[in-house]
């Protein structure tokens, strides 16, 4: 069936929006215009788009979907269902998995999995270890090479410099890095062993470490003019290195949850706000969002990274404390280190986003930008993250107008949780398109549809 999307507000590439139709055919956007009258009404399915805005899919370029090894928490199917209802098309996925994904069979393996499960697009970093596997620089297709600097253990952790340059030698694909100094946390572990204050996790994993980590990562970039990204960046003092010293080959990317929580979260929710790097404060938070609006910081990824609540030391029958909540009744506090970091958040992203724009912060076109174009534009994903003639037909229409609370019994994400629990969004998917085939609308998800592999040029 042909598509046609009737009378949205349509954000073209320019940023400017266009009140019409778009015409969606084979899996491609065939046509826009003011308005466009179907030529085959019998094979056309017509969308009533008004008074909502149409945007590209969400791109989420950092994702631990947990398949294979640890499904209990996540698995590729109901992480994708997330997504669709979250507005994200497209994902992409880390190596640390059950086995790790070190190896083009490894690879091969969850590109089969995805392909029978998922009901959005997908990719798959390949992970970095310290014995500089040979498939690091011949597995495909793959959008990257994943390097753990810190807050890892096992056979993912390079946390040696020498090891680092040999692998930045190497090759000329992307490396997208953890950075954390691996040394400092686990001295800072050593100091303040025995806390079980939630916030400690903050402390431990300072500013500093995160600073130390990209400070060395731009160093060997530098040395080799090695395309760099640095995941989910959290500081005040990486931006502003940035800010002064960033190569064209350097991107950088920073989550919601850094943008919108700091270190009193952990008064109101406890261990749910603990993830790796750590949420810092509320001035770091404001030099991240200018450095975010100046394109010193490149896009948005989500790291979602379930864990159970029984995980996370919170009883599985009680209700998340809301933002206007004080305590954390409902925590069994541990120390921090006894803890999974980690929290999901593909569902409520484009959302968060959204909602910030409506309340002035951004536009929606610069959300967009964000969340799509400069995602596909880094990653080299073609015909991807923007609404132009011939280019994929991954959409998502919103509701700007009415608001809804985050809902924990709404949640897809099998950890059916959220550390936004409570709070009031705007811009929630109303209908998600995947390759022209609406795979979520009116509140549910369509289970035929399945996602394409992506492609990196």
């Amino acid at each position: 069936m042909n598509l046609l999307i009737k009378q949205s507000q349509i954000l073209l590439p320019d940023g400017s929006f266009l009140l019409g139709d778009i015409l969606l055919q084979q899996g491609k956007i065939a046509a826009i215009s003011e308005q466009i009258d179907p030529v085959d009404t019998s094979n056309t399915e017509i969308i009533n788009g008004v008074g909502l805005v149409l945007l590209p899919g969400v791109i989420d370029p950092q994702v631990h979907f947990r398949e294979p090894g640890l499904e209990y928490k996540e698995d590729l199917h109901t992480a994708s269902c997330a997504c669709a209802k979250g507005g994200v098309t497209s994902f992409l996925e880390m190596p640390n998995t059950r086995p790790l994904t070190t190896t083009q069979a490894a690879l091969d393996d969850k590109l089969r999995r995805a392909a029978s499960k998922c009901v959005v697009n997908y990719g798959f970093f390949i992970g970095a270890t310290g014995e500089v596997l040979p498939d690091l620089l011949t597995a495909n297709p793959t959008c990257g090479i994943k390097v753990f600097m810190g807050s890892m253990h096992g056979a993912l952790l390079i946390d040696q410099e020498e090891i680092l340059d040999r692998i930045f030698a190497q090759g000329r694909r992307l490396i997208a890095v953890h950075a954390e100094d691996q040394a400092r946390i686990a001295q800072r572990r050593q100091e303040f062993a025995g806390s079980t204050d939630p916030a400690i996790h903050s402390i431990i994993q300072d500013n500093q470490a995160a600073l130390n980590a990209t400070q060395l990562a731009l160093k060997l970039s530098k040395k080799y003019q090695r395309r760099l990204h640095i995941l989910h960046m959290s500081t005040a003092e990486e931006a502003e290195l940035l800010r002064q010293d960033k190569p064209q080959w350097v991107t950088a990317e920073v989550t919601p949850q850094h943008l919108l929580m700091n270190i009193d979260a952990y008064s109101k929710i406890g261990s749910l706000a603990q993830m790796n790097p750590p949420l810092r404060s509320p001035h770091d938070q404001e030099v991240l969002w200018q450095a975010l609006r100046d394109g010193v910081i490149d896009f948005i990824a989500t790291d979602h990274a379930p864990h159970t609540l029984a995980e996370k030391g919170q009883a599985e029958n009680t209700q998340v404390p809301t933002a206007s909540e004080k305590s954390s009744a409902n925590t069994i506090f541990l120390e921090p280190a006894t803890i999974p970091s980690g929290m999901p958040g593909v569902e409520t992203s484009l959302a968060l986003m959204l909602t910030q724009a409506m309340a002035g912060r951004c536009t929606v076109a610069q959300v967009s930008r964000w969340m799509s174009s400069n995602v596909a534009k880094a990653y080299g994903i073609p015909n991807k993250g923007e609404i132009r003639v011939g280019w994929d037909a991954d959409l998502v229409l919103v509701d700007l107008k009415e608001y809804q609370p985050v809902i924990r019994q709404n949640l897809l994400t099998k950890c059916g949780w959220s550390p936004f629990e409570g709070w009031n969004l705007t811009g929630w998917a109303n209908t998600t398109i995947v390759g022209g085939n609406v795979v979520y609308a009116n509140g549910k998800v369509n289970e035929e549809v399945r996602g394409s592999a992506l492609k990196f040029t």
